[in-house]
């Protein structure tokens, strides 16, 4: 007798369950192969169980990702810190500079690194990353170094290069041109680093084996923003040395969001140098000690530049990661959400089967 009253309490709820769903869950449309249910409920919790994991990989990859973010902010504030201790002997050296040429604007220069002369052979110093994660960045200085190569092939102008930087390196050493010297770019450049490179290209200017040395590097614009740049660095061109400015990138939060302001910087005013005030030495002597150490400070500022661009991009790359990251686990967790309540409709409509049939 308690079995019947189990049974018939069982009908009335399938009933009950089979009343709001209308007439479309009648008939032949309940008759399921018996088969059929228990191969579908292993399906779709195999697939459930595997939208759970992907959720979980999914949260994790974006907790790396923030924490990479906060990594290169906290490196761009080091960098930014190197920056600013080195601008006073930079701006002294500029204004001594700028005395000087001033001093010998109406005398002849014989100075090596004032010397132009016809390009034959150009040396390209070509600036990028030592890791990757860090979007167009190596890609972007890779691109302007080939065009810059085949430029000058056109032109019939051998091509050698001097490679800062591991991406770099790794990806012209299975190139046909020539690699003269490849060095390492650290995430915090440092004289000695700079001083290293000048030597390189200062000893093969003066032995000859390179007529001119050109400069690739990523010019660092803003947060989301960096243009690979090219320019002249040997020989130096006399007029214009000492008139260039200088830019001061300071990190900042504004609205709980880390930013980073771009301050432009006058150029450090040239010495005045009375007409009577004997030297020493030569003035030519001067700045042929001068120019190489002014050469050293120009490298220096543009690696400096260069890492922070590289630092900015992979902050942009990472938050960009990090957004990505946040959509796909919404978009799991909502196909997650789905499958389970099909998983639940479809264990009802099987008890709603099982009790219209009897």
């Amino acid at each position: 007798m308690m079995y019947s009253v189990a049974f018939a309490a069982l009908v009335a709820s399938a009933a009950a369950f089979q009343a709001p769903l209308g007439a479309g869950i009648r008939g032949s449309a309940l008759a399921v192969s018996p088969a059929s249910p228990a191969a579908a409920g292993v399906v779709m919790g195999a697939n459930i169980r595997e939208l759970r994991d992907r959720v979980g990989s999914v949260k994790n990859t974006r907790k790396i990702t923030s924490a990479m973010k906060l990594v290169a902010a906290a490196k761009v504030r080091r960098a930014q810190e190197a920056c600013l201790r080195s601008r006073p002997f930079t701006e002294t050296l500029e204004r001594i500079l700028g005395g000087l040429l001033k001093r010998l604007s109406t005398e002849s220069l014989d100075i090596p690194l004032l010397e132009q002369r016809e390009a034959k052979t150009v040396g390209l110093l070509v600036i990028t990353g030592d890791r990757g994660l860090c979007g167009s960045y190596n890609a972007g200085a890779i691109k302007k170094a080939e065009k810059r190569i085949a430029e000058l092939k056109d032109q019939g102008i051998a091509c050698e290069l001097i490679l800062v930087g591991n991406k770099g390196g790794t990806y012209f050493k299975r190139r046909e041109t020539p690699v003269r010297k490849a060095v390492p770019c650290s995430q915090a450049p440092t004289a000695a680093q700079a001083t290293e490179i000048a030597t390189e290209l200062l000893s093969s200017y003066y032995a000859g084996e390179l007529d001119r040395v050109e400069l690739i590097y990523t010019s660092f614009i803003s947060m989301i923003s960096s243009v690979p740049s090219i320019r002249t660095i040997v020989p130096l061109a006399p007029q214009g040395i000492e008139t260039e400015g200088d830019e001061i990138f300071k990190m900042t939060t504004k609205d709980g969001e880390l930013s980073i302001n771009k301050e432009k910087v006058a150029a450090a005013p040239a010495a005045e140098f009375s007409a009577d005030m004997i030297f020493e030495q030569e003035p030519s002597q001067l700045l042929n000690a001068i120019l190489p150490l002014y050469l050293n400070g120009q490298l220096l500022r543009t690696l400096q530049e260069s890492v922070a661009s590289e630092l900015a991009s992979r902050m942009a790359a990472m938050q960009s990661a990090t957004d990505n990251a946040k959509d796909l686990q919404g978009t799991l967790e909502r196909e997650m959400n789905r499958a389970r309540q099909a998983k639940i409709t479809q264990e009802i409509m099987e008890i709603i089967a099982g009790a219209s049939s009897v």
